[in-house]
């Protein structure tokens, strides 16, 4: 069995499953939503405000539309400190415990094997020393890259997002921050170009 890696920053992840997932791997304060009793629970985003402004936060919900909502909540109410938005990718399938699968069919971060989890983090910078100097991707970017705004954009994007492991729901925005954290405007269409050939048609302006 690997050794757990220790993150200095809080990990917030939807339920106690999702928690004891991680506890598996990872060395981290795991702060549980419950859900959406987020919504109403003052003492826990409280708690969650607090490690964002002291250790930094990593947001960890799952691949569907419900977990998004949750990150889209929490995003929009903790207004300082430090975020890592991290994604795991739309696997369909169903977590041992359940008699049936999600709504979606989408397995969440308790489903997740333990390389996935791990890439996902690192991906995000979870584990360097200091907050990863962002990149400046932006949606007009992904515009130029043939991602948006033409004809087989959809297709495009979701193509990119299988490709990087990425969850279906992940928005224009997200991905451009998802990117951010990856490259720069400089360095866009080699990435672009490494996982999707195709997509990539002309260069970034």
């Amino acid at each position: 069995m690997k050794p757990r890696r220790k993150i200095t920053p809080a990990i917030v992840v939807e339920g106690k499953y999702d928690k004891i997932r991680l506890e598996s791997v990872v060395d981290a304060v795991i702060l549980v939503t419950g859900g959406f009793r987020i919504y109403h629970n003052a003492e826990q985003l409280a708690l969650i405000r607090y490690y964002a402004e002291t250790t930094g936060i990593v947001i960890l919900t799952d691949a569907d539309a419900a977990g998004f909502q949750i990150r889209s909540y929490l995003k929009s109410t903790i207004r300082t400190g430090t975020i890592y938005h991290v994604y795991i990718p739309g696997i369909h399938g169903k977590e041992h415990r359940k008699r049936l699968p999600s709504a979606e069919g989408l397995l969440g971060v308790e489903g997740m094997d333990s390389d996935t989890l791990m890439f996902a983090l690192e991906r995000a910078g979870v584990f360097d020393a200091q907050p990863r100097k962002r990149g400046d991707i932006t949606p007009a970017m992904l515009y130029a890259c043939g991602l948006t705004g033409a004809k087989d954009a959809a297709a495009a994007r979701a193509a990119l997002l299988s490709a990087m492991h990425l969850p279906p729901h992940l928005s224009v925005k997200g991905l451009c921050e998802v990117l951010s954290t990856m490259t720069d405007a400089d360095g866009l269409e080699a990435l672009l170009e490494h996982y999707l050939p195709a997509v990539q048609e002309e260069a970034v302006t």
